[in-house]
């Protein structure tokens, strides 16, 4: 063998050697990272599986074969008492029904009659004194009623006499025998309230089959002046000054409560418009405005306002030709309230006010309609008070001072 091919054979048996030597340490690193994948991702190979056991059954069920075990269904028991309800243990026994009772009659010439629901609302205990229990409501809810009636939490119903009633601003007082009563509302300050701040409204929605419903949201607004039809003859009469609260508020929710997140009674709900594409748009009675209101009604059977003695008109709304033509204003007169008539021996008459004299101002501010003189007169004005009078007789401005009294004196 020559020296070429006998480094060959070398070179052979080194290259041999090397492969040898590499083998065995790769078989090694590749045991040792399937092994760390298998530490590192237990579920990957099983998910795989699980993937095509589900497709198996997905393939079974649609070739007809539903004979497979169901999947395991576990029931979950959840204690929940949040601050809500909280607030509803403590505030829903206070928030009762309210039945209003009617007469109606068999036939026409009204010989026979028997007594009726004419329908339910809602109603709020606040008091109990002297074995007597006071809930207030909305005086739509018993106007009408020959007898009303209070339904409890458990349904028991107890006979309610009206105390007091006021149409001006929806609210009346009824009072009960209390033994039955077992929760008493607390009201709150309602001049607090923020926009947005959370509320529920409790209440009888729709009836006494859903006594006692709960629905939450918040304030809409705090400062809502809504026009109120009392003798329904198409024209506003007043303006309500209610809360906005988009909390779902529905016919016989009237009078139900509508309460902060600290459990008080910020406001009676008294109405919902309902119009079409309207929607979440619920009004309550401000607390503020509800409490001197009842004290009135629980002691006079009325609210005490101060009595001014005159049947009277916007300027705007009768034609402009009256204006110059019967009523002589001056041609830059364009606002007002017209008197139409006076009451004897009222403070008007005697501070000297004739029919068809023109209002323009009561006590220096501008009085530009009805319900702006009637908004003065019983949220500004005391009995006992002196209101000055801005007023036309023709074209010429004058000024007197009115005592207010109690009504009818």
């Amino acid at each position: 063998m020559g020296y070429y091919d006998q480094h060959v054979k070398d070179k052979n048996k080194r290259q041999k050697g090397n492969r040898g030597g590499y083998l065995i340490p790769t078989l090694i690193g590749l045991a040792l990272a399937g092994f760390i994948v298998l530490v590192a991702f237990p579920n990957l190979f099983g998910n795989d599986r699980q993937n095509l056991a589900a497709i198996e059954e997905r393939e079974s069920r649609q070739n007809g074969n539903v004979d497979r075990m169901p999947a395991e269904v576990r029931n979950v028991s959840v204690n929940v008492s949040t601050e809500i309800t909280e607030i509803v243990d403590d505030v829903a026994e206070a928030v009762v029904g309210v039945i209003n009772i009617q007469h109606a009659s068999f036939w026409q010439n009204e010989v026979a009659t028997e007594e009726g629901e004419a329908g339910t609302g809602s109603g709020v205990i606040y008091k109990k004194e002297n074995g007597r229990a006071y809930v207030v409501t909305n005086y739509h809810v018993i106007e009408g009623a020959t007898t009303v009636e209070v339904s409890l939490v458990d349904g028991t119903r107890v006979p309610a006499e009206v105390l007091g009633e006021d149409p001006w601003t929806d609210l009346a007082v009824l009072v009960m025998e209390d033994s039955l009563v077992t929760k008493v509302a607390t009201f709150g300050n309602s001049d607090n309230v923020r926009t947005g701040e959370p509320v529920i409204a409790i209440g009888n929605p729709l009836g006494l089959q859903f006594s006692g419903s709960v629905t939450q949201g918040i304030i809409s607004g705090t400062d809502r002046s809504i026009p109120v039809d009392i003798d329904r003859d198409g024209n506003p009469d007043w303006h309500a000054d209610v809360m906005q609260t988009d909390a779902a508020i529905n016919p016989g929710n009237s009078g139900g409560a509508l309460v902060n997140i600290q459990g008080q009674v910020i406001g009676v709900n008294s109405m919902k418009i309902a119009q079409e594409a309207v929607e979440g748009i619920g009004l309550s009675i401000p607390a503020n405005t509800v409490i001197p209101i009842i004290n009135d009604l629980e002691e006079y059977g009325e609210v005490q306002r101060p009595y001014f003695g005159v049947s009277i008109g916007s300027l705007a709304d009768i034609p402009s030709y009256h204006w110059q033509q019967t009523l002589k204003l001056p041609n830059d007169v364009n606002y007002g309230v017209y008197i139409t008539n006076i009451a004897g021996d009222s403070p008007a008459s005697r501070a000297g006010l004739q029919q068809y004299d023109v209002i323009v101002e009561l006590d220096g501010e501008p009085i530009y309609d009805v319900i702006e003189l009637r908004k003065h007169l019983y949220n500004e004005k005391q009995v006992g008070e002196e209101m000055n009078v801005t007023f036309y007789r023709g074209r010429e401005k004058q000024n007197t001072s009115v005592q207010l009294t109690e009504s009818g004196y």
